[in-house]
């Protein structure tokens, strides 16, 4: 048995290199101690190869699985389609709510920008559902760049949030967070998340949660 899984890791490995031009599976959630190959708040693809060191610790959630991850210990981990392969380090994992055609909204490949599968919608609401369900009342917004970030519910008139990037706390320097700023969006509501040439529209579940709870249930890519 560990032959096998021997032989089944070195064929991930082997396909790292083209497995980046691949589309996003999963995100890392959060990163402490020496973790290579990872960082917080990357996109990660099918064969991606992380190493852990003393003290490591990694959390990956995937999107269309609703698979979260927490990895900790020295040891390797190669990144799945709905869940990892992991070598000698500690392994913890189990379902999470998320909206499992949150891969659609993001770049068909790592780096590319999301423009073209980012919907614009008329301004008033969508006939059918939304593209995107958030299961937390406080987004995770992953922007393509710094300028006003405009959150505007759209199926009831008067709740609007600005946002200046330039001058707002990101986290790692790149991703705004609702629940860092203590601001959470109305259960059930109907919103678009604009910043410049990006939009994206969203519901919060009516049964949502508020907090900081998992990124994959929260994630709203402009990129």
């Amino acid at each position: 048995m560990k032959r096998v899984v021997l032989v089944a890791m070195i064929g991930l490995i082997a396909l790292a290199g083209a497995a980046r031009a691949e589309t996003p599976v999963a995100v890392v959630e959060d990163v402490y101690g020496k973790v290579t190959g990872a960082e917080f708040m990357d996109y990660v693809v099918p064969g991606q190869v992380i190493k852990l060191g003393p003290g490591g610790m990694i959390v990956l959630g995937y999107m269309k699985s609703c698979w979260r991850e927490t990895i900790s210990g020295v040891g390797t981990v190669i990144v799945g389609t709905e869940q990892s392969a992991v070598h000698l380090a500690d392994f913890k994992a189990g379902k999470v709510p998320c909206d499992t055609a949150q891969t659609e909204k993001l770049p068909k490949e790592v780096g590319e920008s999301a423009a073209t599968v980012v919907r614009s919608l008329k301004e008033s609401a969508p006939a059918g559902p939304p593209p995107l369900l958030l299961h937390g009342t406080s987004p995770i917004v992953a922007p393509s760049d710094r300028g006003k970030l405009v959150v505007e519910r759209i199926d009831v008139k008067g709740e609007r949030y600005e946002v200046d990037l330039a001058h707002a706390a990101l986290a790692h320097g790149k991703f705004y967070d609702f629940a860092k700023a203590n601001t959470a969006l109305t259960p059930g509501g109907v919103y678009a998340a604009t910043l410049k040439s990006k939009r994206q529209v969203f519901q919060i579940d009516p049964e949502a949660t508020a907090g900081t709870g998992p990124v994959i249930g929260r994630l709203v890519s402009l990129q």
